[in-house]
């Protein structure tokens, strides 16, 4: 048995903790990796993991041809599959990864469950059958002609692709004409993205639970809340920021989630793997309502603070889960209050801003990823995915951290050199001053 091989996991998708978790483990690691993902060239791929590349790691025919070319669709001398698990958290790789498992003969979260996780129309459906309390949704095939609504079916609607993620494309519509508006705009813009859906708006908090399922059993869960829900963030341009409940403190959150959690993990069929699920809270009345549910953990800096605060290693538990193996949990929960946020800049070109360790520095902050390279253009903020980098802060309270969070967001935002859109050349010309004060560009004489 000491010669025996070590487990081989195909990860579709960058995931960098989720590579991680594989080395630690031992693991002979194949990752599938699209070319969005390599040019950005943001996660760090271990030397120890072998990398297929390929065109789009969200297509099965790429994604089955690379595996043919590199020899991995069998192996001489194995019987069986040439991998003994199939992993992903990439959001547009869950139905097709579901499907290549099916394909390859290995455990994963079937299709059919899957798209009950990415169209919001479907998850919407099986959750109101069970009875749980959620949004009203009506489906458009077609973003780009609206001709046919004279009048929307909620008196305010969120509208949102139907198989959507990042909260990208999405904002709140009061009347039919608005609704033309956003087509219009969608339809210049030539979105790959056409069928979406009209959601009834619901008012709360936006809470948040991340958790690790196993045949079943709900092992390990916890919950927080962002800051403001996600499209008012996205809508104000205000940093997403968020933290995650005390299991003994904030027992009466835990005691009115927990049956939600339970009861919409079962209707939507998820039985092994990882989720990500929101919900709203009314404080008036107490009450949740459910908002949507990923099957995959969440993004943002999720798996730090979880890890932080509970020492859970989320992706470490996907990996084993993926194997079939029960994860060991070894839960010890912080007493600190801790939580993450984005940093963020208006759209214009990055030019300058602080350094990982600069931020780092700063009183409560525990770690910094700066994402967006200097030299890079970053858009106006049109979806939670949109940021410079991610910091994570721990405090004695939840007051405490909310002021760390601004005291961060103002020194950043003061160290930050963008050029924004729309500056004329005497005002880029000022700018040349602020980059390098010692230097003389523009008009001159001679003698």
């Amino acid at each position: 048995m000491e010669n025996a091989s070590p487990p081989r996991i195909l990860i579709v998708g960058l995931d960098r903790y989720g590579m991680r978790a594989c080395v630690r483990l031992g693991l002979d690691t194949t990752v599938v990796c699209g070319a969005p993902s390599w040019d950005e060239g943001h996660i760090a791929i271990p030397d120890d993991v072998t990398v297929l590349r390929v065109d789009d790691h969200t297509n099965p025919e790429a994604v089955l041809m690379a595996l043919d070319r590199a020899g991995l669709t069998g192996l001489p001398g194995r019987t069986g599959p040439a991998f003994d698990a199939v992993y992903t958290t990439d959001e547009d790789s869950l139905v097709m990864v579901g499907l290549l498992a099916r394909h390859l003969g290995l455990p994963f979260t079937p299709p059919e469950v899957a798209v009950r996780f990415r169209d919001k129309s479907v998850q919407k459906r099986e959750i109101r059958a069970a009875g749980i309390a959620t949004a009203g949704a009506e489906v458009i095939d077609d973003v780009h002609d609206v001709t046919a609504i004279d009048r929307l079916p909620f008196e305010r609607a969120v509208l949102k692709p139907v198989a959507g993620a990042a909260t990208e494309r999405t904002s709140v519509v009061t009347s039919a004409a608005e609704l033309r508006q956003r087509s219009n705009e969608y339809r210049r813009q030539d979105t790959p993205q056409r069928t979406f859906v009209l959601e009834e708006f619901v008012r709360g908090e936006e809470w948040i639970a991340d958790g690790v399922l196993y045949e079943g059993e709900l092992l390990f869960y916890a919950l927080g809340r962002y800051g403001d829900p996600c499209l008012t963030a996205v809508d104000t341009g205000r940093p997403l920021h968020f933290h995650h409940f005390d299991p003994a403190a904030d027992g009466w959150a835990h005691d009115r989630a927990l049956p939600v959690i339970k009861a919409s993990l079962e209707a939507l069929g998820l039985r092994d793997g990882m989720f990500h699920l929101e919900l709203f809270h009314d404080p008036g009345t107490g009450t949740l309502t459910f908002g949507e549910c990923a099957a995959r953990r969440g993004g943002a800096l999720v798996q730090e603070v979880v890890q932080a605060k509970f020492n859970v290693d989320l992706a470490e538990c996907a990996i084993q889960v993926a194997l079939g193996r029960r994860p060991a949990l070894d839960v010890k929960v912080r007493p600190s209050v801790v939580g993450g946020a984005y940093l963020t800049a208006g759209a214009g070109l990055l030019l300058d801003c602080p350094s990982a360790a600069e931020v780092t520095a700063l009183p409560g902050v525990e770690f910094v990823r700066i994402e967006r390279p200097v030299g890079e253009y970053a858009p106006e903020v049109a979806g939670t995915g949109q940021r410079i980098g991610q910091f994570m802060v721990m405090a004695d309270s939840v007051e405490e951290l909310r002021d760390r969070f601004v005291e961060v967001w103002e020194w950043f935002r003061t160290r930050l050199v963008v050029a924004p859109d729309g500056l004329k050349p005497r005002e880029l010309r000022e700018l040349q001053h602020v980059l390098r004060p010692a230097a003389r560009f523009g008009d001159a004489l001679w003698q």
